[in-house]
């Protein structure tokens, strides 16, 4: 992000009001490779190819802001490969981390990986080395420190039905697992930090809490999470595009103010149940209008949502959830031009 949007960002958390109203996107590989004309495991492997992807999306887009910004990462492979996980990197298809937990016993030999050498964490640092002098070239910054959220990572290790099952059938033994993960994830943040001081944000995402009954998500997500976000970074911001109305309420007190949601939840419930303390970044459907939509449908979208919403404040225009393949030049120019009115 350039330091105006930076700013602009911060002023919108605080509640302040932004006009134009902003435009905001998280992007990353299951959009950016085929947009940019390469497949998957060429945007993933290749920094010179990473990196022009990215400048391109910000060059064509100049307006829009793309979140978290320059995201060195390898899919869903990047935290779970640290514990030791065979990752598989199909040349066109998301890469995928294989389970190492077969058994809730195998809990107890698990140790916390060293962040500094593991997995491909340090060619995920490197790739963000090797960039910066071109990010900051382009007038933009490294803001955010990225990972999988704790129940994320846990699911990648056991399966994810096997871990929602295991917090009601060995709640200790998940626990453990969590402490683990915990740990693992505050050195990893806390690297990313150290090495990049521009940072300044802290980005988790963790659809596993949209899978949990409240009572479940108090007992196994909501002290992890907490300690987690229990940092000095001035955005701490959430996705779970998964359900969120069991959840949500809890998040100011979790420290997050930036929540990218599903489409579950209507954007008046959301602020309903949050207070409105919540900074939302959304809530156009991904698939159904923005990837699958005509430029119509797009601006008939944002145009509703505007309608439905006088009060502009805590607000970034975005699709629910990521960015999802298939999105085209088209229909984001027409999601821009319809929220700008």
């Amino acid at each position: 992000m350039t330091n105006q949007q930076w700013s602009q960002l911060l002023a919108v958390v605080r509640g302040e009001t932004v006009k134009p109203l902003p435009v905001a996107f998280i992007v990353d590989c299951p959009w950016l490779p085929n947009w940019h004309g390469v497949q998957i495991a060429d945007y993933l492997c290749s920094d010179n190819v990473w990196f022009d992807a990215n400048r391109r999306a910000i060059e064509q887009f100049p307006d829009i802001w793309f979140l978290p910004g320059f995201w060195s990462e390898f899919g869903m492979c990047t935290e779970p490969s640290a514990f030791g996980t065979r990752c598989q990197f199909p040349r066109n298809e998301f890469p995928y981390a294989e389970k190492i937990i077969n058994d809730v016993a195998q809990v107890d030999t698990l140790t916390t990986p060293n962040v500094e050498s593991d997995g491909l964490l340090p060619f995920m640092l490197n790739r963000l080395r090797w960039a910066e002098p071109k990010i900051k070239a382009m007038g933009h910054e490294i803001r955010f420190s990225v990972s999988r959220g704790p129940l994320n990572v846990a699911t990648f290790l056991m399966g994810t039905t096997e871990f929602l099952c295991a917090i009601k059938t060995d709640p200790e033994q998940m626990h453990k697992l969590l402490r683990i993960i915990t740990d693992f994830l505050k050195q990893w943040h806390a690297l990313q930090k150290k090495t990049f001081p521009t940072i300044e944000g802290m980005m988790m995402l963790d659809d596993i809490v949209g899978f949990m009954g409240e009572a479940d998500f108090l007992e196994f997500g909501f002290p992890y999470m907490k300690e987690l976000y229990a940092t000095d970074a001035a955005v701490k911001f959430f996705h779970n595009d998964a359900a969120c109305a069991q959840s949500i309420k809890h998040y100011p007190a979790i420290g997050i103010n930036l929540y990218n949601p599903g489409v579950q939840t209507p954007l008046a419930e959301m602020r309903r149940l949050s207070e409105n303390r919540l900074t939302i970044l959304g809530t156009i459907p991904p698939r159904d209008v923005l990837a699958q939509g005509k430029p119509a449908d797009v601006r008939a979208a944002v145009q509703k949502l505007l309608a439905e919403t006088p009060d502009r404040t805590r607000l970034l225009l975005s699709c629910a959830g990521g960015m999802p393949p298939g999105v085209t030049n088209e229909n984001i120019q027409a999601f821009y031009e319809a929220a700008r009115g």
